[in-house]
């Protein structure tokens, strides 16, 4: 497309211009590296919980979602099912420890619990997989410019790189953090007038159009078949992408370092619930728009399938919507890549320059330092970006394919970390290398898919990393300080309250509202049949949806009223809960 016109040079411009006049503002207030990576613990929850939501609702979701659902149909869902599972893990297990121990880097919870090693290698291990995640972001994002403006690929990398860096290294987390809410808006716009308009521009009635997807197979979102070598069954999306998820939010310095950034550990929480709540439903919305391009295309082949949304927006003639879709891809890319960079440049500080290079300097130091690994990680992604540049399968999927190899030897190293009383930092490496290899041998000699690549790789570091541990050091004694067990023993011990306004703050205790995330997974998995049920019967169909609608409604509502307002009522039945293990 050459033809983009004034009116969406100034839609983006205008987005572009008031994103960094947002993150030259905040950077007035960073005058430390603690600011730099925590802010001022002064931030809304709503705020923080909108940013985690937009990190990782990317350029990869907005057009790697349809890309991938366009050929696959709506079973892609399935991969995002455990959202309510993952969130409510985290939050009862993840989130009282890192934010209790005020941790800057989360990673440095390894060297508390097992020692230097594991903390330095989980770290390396964050900062390879980030990297290749951002590269696809950044990939994606230069393909738009790409796409609308005709500038070859590669300069489109550099100039979305540039606009990502300078926000970030002014603002640190708190411009990213609210460069994310406008984001956000500007995002869901964009969204939804695209799929209001495929939805009313179907060259036949809607009723007609779901009858011949549901008879082409692509409204069954819940395929139960046991073959692993298939990627969307319901299996594969509950207990394999449980695992890889809960990685992903709860032990990836990206996603909890802007909980840590909260004013509470009831604000941390209630940000990282805003995820478990609504998630579902946003990915639900990028994957049913794949599959109603599906229909309007009549399944043609595209030379590369992450551009469908631009071609149909490009076609639609609408004065002013390429700017906005332009806009709101990147914004997606941007809250995605502007947190990558913060995050990156935190551990590449607290982890290895503060510990091993630099370990008495001033605040103002460390700050340089940020500032200085902020800019180099975000050259150093270029690198990967370019090539991820000649793939033209769904940059969704390329990238978690790449992440599965990770996420096996992270979840083990905190979960182990969290339970396990006789396993030691020796077994633990040896099991971390154990599994690598094996997702290794499995990638090249089986056809399993890749989300149970996690599972593999859990199973076995589990597994070598106790025996290993056994046959090394030993049985322990005691449960360690830095386990859920050893947590709740030295609460009991000094006799300090489990709560603070209403909020657990000690691990392994589960909060009110994580209930309700069990019954929005039941929820999904009831509306995900209801849709292929109904999907030949226009009338149950429609009063379905609209059952659905008004009960999802009444979950928001009520859990923002229990998030704004449940702190008295929480503080008068609890009232400085003491132990009551």
């Amino acid at each position: 497309m050459h033809e983009f016109g004034t009116l969406n040079w100034t839609i983006l411009g205008v987005y572009i211009v008031l994103t960094l006049v947002l993150g030259a503002v905040v950077g007035k207030k960073v005058t430390s590296a603690n600011q730099f990576a925590l802010g001022d613990k002064n931030i809304p929850w709503w705020a923080i919980g909108i940013s985690v939501v937009c990190t990782y609702v990317s350029a990869m979701s907005f057009l790697g979602g349809p890309a991938w659902s366009y050929k696959e149909g709506l079973s892609v869902i399935a991969i995002h099912l455990n959202y309510p599972l993952v969130i409510f893990f985290i939050v009862a297990v993840f989130m009282p420890f890192f934010y209790n121990n005020g941790l800057t880097s989360i990673y440095e919870y390894q060297e508390r619990r097992f020692g230097k090693a594991s903390r330095v290698t989980l770290s390396f291990i964050f900062l390879i997989k980030q990297a290749l995640s951002s590269a696809a972001v950044l990939y994606a994002t230069a393909m738009i410019l790409e796409f609308i403006t005709g500038i070859d690929v590669v300069y489109c990398i550099m100039i979305v790189t540039a606009i990502a860096l300078v926000y970030t290294v002014m603002g640190g987390i708190a411009a990213v953090i609210w460069t994310d809410v406008i984001q956000a808006v500007i995002l869901f716009i964009g969204a939804f007038i695209i799929i209001e308009a495929v939805w009313n521009g179907m060259p036949a009635p809607m009723t007609e159009v779901m009858a011949e997807l549901k008879a082409k197979g692509m409204t069954d979102s819940l395929q139960t078949s046991m073959d692993l070598s298939q990627v969307t069954t319901v299996w594969a999306g509950v207990i394999a992408m449980t695992m890889f998820h809960t990685t992903v939010y709860g032990g990836s310095q990206m996603m909890v370092q802007r909980c840590m950034a909260a004013k509470s550990m009831g604000d941390a929480k209630k940000a990282m619930l805003m995820m478990g709540y609504v998630a579902f439903f946003i990915y639900f919305v990028f994957i049913l728009l794949g599959v109603l391009f599906n229909a309007y295309y009549d399944g043609q082949e595209f030379e590369n399938g992450n551009t469908i949304i631009l071609h149909y927006a490009s076609e639609y003639g609408m004065p002013g919507l390429m700017g906005i879709i332009a806009a709101a891809i990147l914004a997606a890319s941007m809250s995605s890549l502007d947190s990558a960079f913060n995050s990156m440049a935190t551990v590449s500080v607290a982890d290895f320059y503060k510990r091993f290079y630099k370990k008495n300097e001033s605040e103002e130091h460390y700050l340089k330092a940020s500032r200085f690994f902020t800019v180099g990680w975000a050259i150093l992604v270029i690198i990967p970006a370019l090539m991820f540049a000649t793939s033209t399968g769904s940059v969704l999927e390329v990238l978690s394919k790449a992440g599965s190899y990770f996420v096996g030897a992270s979840f083990c190293m905190f979960v182990l970390g969290f339970y396990s009383k006789h396993i030691t930092e020796k077994g633990l490496l040896i099991g971390v290398a154990a599994s690598f290899v094996a997702i290794w041998y499995v990638a090249v000699a089986t056809d399993i898919a890749w989300p149970w690549y996690c599972v593999i790789g859990v199973v076995v570091n589990a597994v070598v990393a106790y025996a290993a541990s056994l046959l090394l050091t030993g049985k322990q004694e005691e449960m360690h300080l830095y386990t859920i067990k050893g947590q709740q023993a030295e609460y009991a011990r000094l006799n300090k309250p489990v709560k603070q306004d209403g909020w657990y703050v000690i691990p392994g205790k589960i909060d009110a509202p994580c209930y309700g995330l069990l019954v929005m997974f039941v929820f999904s998995l009831i509306f995900l049949w209801g849709i292929n049920a109904f999907t030949d019967n226009a009338p149950m169909l429609i009063n379905f949806v609209r059952g659905c609608s008004i009960l999802v409604a009444l979950s928001i509502a009520g859990y923002a009223v229990y998030s704004l307002f449940g702190n008295k009522l929480r503080s008068r039945t609890d009232n400085v809960e003491t132990q009551s293990l």
